[in-house]
């Protein structure tokens, strides 16, 4: 198979700049961030240049429910929120200790990622105070708005505040804030079992929390914080939502960022894009998919490629977050009175890149973990994303004059490739291969295999059955 580069496929998001890859904190951060061993475990395999290199870090901050509530059943979503509201004063109190857990793995994250490190943090839900159902997991019928339209500037000035707090006391730079999730779905009910969550109908709610935002970080000191929106659940409802947004809300707005769990006007959203002109991530997503009957523990990680490289295709996103690294925990005591439910085939799909082990104070990675690093440590912030196939996903570094291709083969047999690479001006460099197949215990992680000579800018390469592999050249110019 013979594929053409050209330069017509270079991403032009965000003027070419991919941004970066990066996780939400919430659960698993506020699930280990008792544990020191742990916080330093996770910075290291996730965010530093000896793991995934993951730059972007999506900060949580709960609302809080009602301390009378205990209807959410996971041991680790019930992420606490920073105001102690008082029923018979109907008065506030701050307890900046309450999300230890969560902000001591942002600072772990942070400092191992260094200078590429992103901050954003986001918001699931007002705290319960500031809701019309009294509950942070929803409305009572889960389609009716839940935030208290005269609660709207207190909420973003709450959200303001906890940045300020984050800036200031913890030295960690903020760069953006998402006042809302997946706003526009029937998914948050009051008495969840699952998490925080906050319907918030599209046109003047959403409009009026982006325009409050945005006043209360300008307020604070923050104007360097850009406003993100609205991190709806599929292409479709944030296209739908977007044009709902008022011309003062789309003034507020930095960035759209959009969830691809449903994808049905992916390319619709990237035309949009294209259009109006805006910066735009994948913000969130994952799932228990696979792919290949007989590619064993591949399966699942072949299934999390291919995603990355249909949603990139799709909408040409300056960056593409996963959503959670660890979905899944395993401890004999539970947490907070919780239990732990660790129970997945590495064979089969599994959301998530693992599972952390908290009597052995581990993270148990699977071949999803290494097939994510195929891309997130060879592809860099402020490379130029260059759109390929359905299975091959490219990017040029102008600055280190290096190219870097990240090709998926999903098959039980070898596929030979040829990649022409006519569009630059020079190709001097020779390539190196990196390869992830086979299994956790026997396999291959990250394994440098060998160097190709590139002849006369044309590129042959093999890529072994059921595997990711991410092909290096050095000195390419434009």
């Amino acid at each position: 198979m013979i594929y053409v580069i050209k330069r017509e496929n270079f991403s032009t998001t965000n003027n070419g700049v991919f941004e970066g890859w990066g996780t939400s904190l919430c659960w698993w951060a506020h699930r280990v961030g008792y544990s020191e061993e742990l916080c330093e475990k996770a910075s290291r395999l996730f965010f530093s240049k000896d793991g995934l290199d993951l730059n972007i870090m999506r900060y949580n901050i709960g609302g809080g429910d009602d301390p009378e509530h205990d209807h959410i059943t996971r041991s680790d979503s019930a992420v606490p929120g920073y105001l102690i509201y008082d029923k018979k004063t109907k008065k506030t109190t701050w307890d900046f200790e309450a999300d230890k857990n969560q902000l001591a793995v942002l600072k772990a994250a942070y400092k191992a990622a260094g200078d590429d490190a992103y901050v954003e943090v986001f918001s699931n839900s007002p705290p319960y105070f500031m809701t019309v159902s009294g509950c942070s997991s929803g409305s009572e019928d889960a389609v009716s708005s839940n935030i208290e339209i005269k609660q709207i500037p207190a909420f973003a000035e709450y959200l303001a505040a906890v940045s300020a707090y984050i800036e200031k006391e913890h030295n960690i730079r903020i760069k953006s804030v998402a006042p809302m999730n997946e706003p526009d779905t029937a998914y948050w009910k009051k008495w969840s079992p699952k998490q925080e969550g906050c319907h918030i109908a599209p046109g003047r709610l959403q409009s009026e929390l982006i325009c409050q935002t945005r006043k209360s970080f300008d307020s604070y000191g923050l104007s360097h914080v850009i406003v993100s929106a609205g991190d709806e659940t599929s292409t479709s409802k944030q296209i739908s939502s977007y044009k709902k947004y008022t011309p003062q809300a789309k003034a507020s707005v930095g960035r759209i960022s959009t969830h691809s769990y449903i994808t049905r006007r992916q390319k619709a959203l990237g035309e949009l894009r294209k259009k109006e002109g805006f910066n735009l991530w994948m913000s969130e997503v994952d799932g228990s998919g696979e792919i290949g009957k007989i590619s064993g523990e591949m399966a699942p990680a072949l299934w999390l490629s291919k995603k990355i490289i249909s949603d990139i295709n799709a909408l040409s996103p300056s960056a593409w977050v996963l959503w959670l690294v660890m979905d899944y925990h395993k401890s004999e005591k539970g947490y907070l009175g919780k239990t732990d439910n660790c129970n997945y085939d590495k064979k089969r799909g599994h959301w998530g890149l693992g599972h952390c082990d908290h009597d052995k104070k581990e993270f148990v990675l699977t071949q999803k973990y290494y097939a994510f690093g195929q891309f997130s440590r060879f592809i860099r912030p402020g490379m130029t994303l260059i759109h390929v196939s359905d299975n091959i996903l490219g990017a040029y570094d102008k600055k280190n004059k290096k190219c870097v291709f990240v090709c998926v083969n999903c098959n039980s047999k070898t596929k030979n490739i040829t990649l022409d690479l006519s569009c630059f001006g020079e190709v001097l460099g020779t390539c190196k291969t990196v390869v992830t197949s086979g299994s956790v215990e026997n396999g291959k992680h990250w394994n440098f295999e060998n160097e190709t000579e590139v002849k006369n800018k044309i590129l042959n390469a093999s890529l072994e059955k059921h595997s990711v592999t991410t092909l290096i050249i050095d000195e390419v110019i434009l």
